[in-house]
């Protein structure tokens, strides 16, 4: 137990408290840094709805897709798993354009992962997941 505590108080000290909540996140695999960072690579769509509008209607739309789960959410974005065959993480981000459209870009690491996410999304349709569309490591 003091071991725990120990690595702890050293992570604190070494990261600093500001990014201590990404340290908690990395440990518990439940970070959104990759999606960030492949952010630069997204697929990017103006969608014809408010902010509140376009947040919930795409929140609506990934529980009815297969093999997604919400991991994370806060303003401006949300991080998924799609979990087939794989735990690949793509992460949806919502940027204001003006009263009624709103950017969303789609990220992953997995360039077929995201396409399959980001085409479905910005076809309102539950695209089949091929098996060319799976990232397999």
């Amino acid at each position: 137990m003091r071991n725990i505590i120990a690595v702890s108080v050293m992570c604190l000290f070494v990261c600093g408290c500001a990014t201590s909540g990404n340290v908690w996140r990395e440990i518990a695999g439940t970070s959104i840094k990759g999606v960030e960072d492949a952010r630069v690579d997204a697929m990017k769509k103006i969608l014809n709805y408010d902010y509140k509008t376009c947040y919930e209607k795409v929140e609506a739309f990934l529980k009815k897709m297969p093999y997604v789960s919400v991991y994370y959410k806060d303003k401006g974005m949300i991080a998924i798993y799609v979990t087939n065959p794989n735990t690949t993480s793509v992460g949806i981000f919502f940027a204001v354009t003006d009263a009624g459209h709103t950017q969303v870009d789609v990220s992953s690491e997995s360039t077929p992962t995201k396409e399959w996410v980001a085409n479905s999304i910005f076809s309102e349709t539950v695209l089949p997941q091929e098996k060319s569309n799976i990232d397999i490591m």
